[in-house]
């Protein structure tokens, strides 16, 4: 699998310090059929997501639009969602 680390990581550590972004190509993020069954025109070796895999988070910025929108609203999310859910979190503890 070739990855390498987002060049925006500076910014995105500034969100969440635990994250680790890499970009990837959408066929070797393995996503779930729920993701893929609504992109079916895409070719996933030839689109990049930019996430942190373990976490499912993307950064959107870095992510083919149509993906991006195919990714949101299940179980993954875009890094400022996540960023603004933790520091509810964080609040409310």
């Amino acid at each position: 699998m070739t990855t390498r680390a987002c060049p925006d990581w500076p910014t995105l550590m500034e969100l969440d310090p635990e994250l680790q972004f890499k970009h990837y190509s959408a066929a070797e993020a393995r996503l779930g059929a729920e993701v893929l069954i609504k992109v079916p025109a895409l070719t996933l070796p030839n689109i990049e997501i930019c996430c942190d895999l373990d976490h499912h988070v993307f950064y959107s910025e870095h992510t083919n639009l149509e993906l991006a929108a195919a990714l949101s609203g299940g179980d993954w999310l875009e890094i400022q969602e996540w960023a603004q859910r933790k520091r509810g979190q964080s609040r409310g503890s």
